[in-house]
């Protein structure tokens, strides 16, 4: 009998929400972490996302009551020497580079009314979750107890196939990864005995693979400028205004060096976050869908759309059955630093009409460039018994979904905070898989 063994490294293409199941006094979803505090993804998370996505018998492969055939490591950390931390640290022996994940970035969110329809936040609904940082390497690996090439072939294809994503809230944006490096070797029995399970062993071959498309998902691509500015507000204000755009640090093993100052870091990149596109989305899709099928407000048939391609929480007060959504939307980073513009503004009596006295606040918005943002969306495909009807919920929730999407290329969809201000107007194309479906018309200044 032989064994087949991987070492496998993957990048966050986006951030990672790989939840511990746990709270503490600073977030309500800390990050699953290590022995030596630092983040880390689960073996049987990794085990679990590639049986679901696996193409093929995977009760033979994943078992079931017989026991598994292929085994997965814990995915740990690489420090800015590429190498795991397989002992335990003293906090003296932590590097500049290992302590800058002691502090995550956090997400806010806010839960929507029960309906699903309006777009309003809930009361007392505010959550936080924390998450790795985008550009995070982490390293497994898998062994096979017999030679397969077509099965290793698989679950590799599954990696690289761009719909999968690892930890939770990938309807969120959350979880996109990409492979960086395989290495395998074939063992026997003989030689296995004198295998290293370490992670940090070299395997005899490396082999390159190369990104491929998934083939169970519809990719669009929002490929926008901004008309002229918009903001995605984090929260929180700093020394020039009460409310600042958000921007999020990104690992770059490229630049890692005893430079503390830099640290791995490309420092402030602006963020769009796929929650926020989500919600925009999803209500603008809700609108199309009921317009085209006459429906108000009050129907019941009126939340299909929503129900269809972005799911439902659970509602046990309601006897509401949860659903996962369809769709899959990265976050969007810049990896420019873009010029921001301050917004001066006072609140205004509603009584009176008039200025309320101190009530004077400033607003940080980012400016418009000639840069584009690229928003990658994927679509789960229509099941193959639905593919002959013309008028399943699916095809009428997509059409409207696409008006949706055209509406942002059409500047008729603001996407971001302050948008009865003017700001978060968005100008472009939009893809669908290499077809051009929408050509915009608008420049940015």
């Amino acid at each position: 009998m032989t064994r087949q063994v991987a070492h496998i490294i993957i990048e966050a293409e986006t951030p990672l929400k790989v939840g511990s199941n746990a709270s503490d006094f600073y977030q309500d979803s800390p990050v699953q972490k290590d022995w030596n505090g630092l983040p880390m993804i689960l073996g049987t998370s990794i085990a679990g996302v590639l049986r679901n996505a696996f193409d093929g018998d995977a009760k033979d492969i994943f078992g079931e009551e017989n026991g598994s055939k292929v085994i997965f490591s814990n995915a740990l950390l690489l420090n800015e020497k590429g190498k795991v931390c397989e002992k335990l640290l003293l906090e003296k022996d932590k590097t500049p580079f290992l302590k800058l994940f002691e502090t995550l970035p956090i997400r806010e969110h806010t839960r929507l009314d029960d309906k699903g329809v309006t777009g309003s936040s809930k009361e007392f609904s505010k959550f936080d979750e924390e998450v790795v940082y985008k550009g995070s390497r982490f390293k497994f690996s898998l062994e096979l107890v017999e030679e397969n090439s077509k099965v290793f072939g698989n679950i590799l294809n599954i990696i690289n196939g761009g719909a999968l994503r690892f930890g939770g809230g990938s309807t969120k944006g959350f979880g996109k990864c990409k492979i960086i490096e395989i290495q395998t070797q074939t063992f026997d029995l003989k030689s296995y005995e004198n295998y290293s399970s370490g992670l940090n062993h070299k395997l005899s071959k490396t082999i390159t693979s190369e990104p491929i498309d998934s083939k169970s998902h519809i990719k669009y691509i929002l490929e926008i400028k901004p008309d002229d500015f918009f903001m995605f507000g984090s929260g929180f204000g700093d020394s020039d205004a009460d409310m600042t755009p958000v921007y999020e640090k990104v690992i770059d093993y490229g630049i890692v060096n005893n430079d503390e100052s830099k640290g791995g870091f490309l420092q402030k990149q602006i963020l769009l976050p796929a929650s926020s596109i989500k919600g925009a989305l999803s209500h603008r899709t809700a609108y199309y869908y009921n317009l085209q099928n006459k429906h108000f407000i009050d129907n019941p048939d009126a939340k299909k759309a929503v129900t269809e391609i972005f799911g439902q929480a659970k509602d046990s007060k309601h006897e509401i059955n949860g659903a996962k959504g369809k769709i899959l939307i990265s976050d969007c980073f810049r990896n420019k630093q873009e010029q921001t513009k301050t917004f001066d503004h006072v609140s205004i009596d509603r009584f009176t009409g008039g200025a309320i006295s101190g009530a004077l606040f400033q607003e940080k918005t980012v400016a418009a460039d000639a840069e584009t943002y690229a928003i990658e969306i994927l679509l789960e495909k229509e099941n193959k018994e639905d593919l002959t009807r013309e008028d399943t919920p699916y095809k009428k929730a997509v059409k409207a979904f696409e008006c949706a999407l055209k509406d942002i290329c059409k500047g008729m969809l603001a996407l971001g905070g302050a948008t009865t201000k003017g700001h978060g107007v968005f100008c472009g194309d939009l893809k669908r898989g290499d077809d051009v479906i929408h050509k915009g018309a608008c420049d940015a200044k």
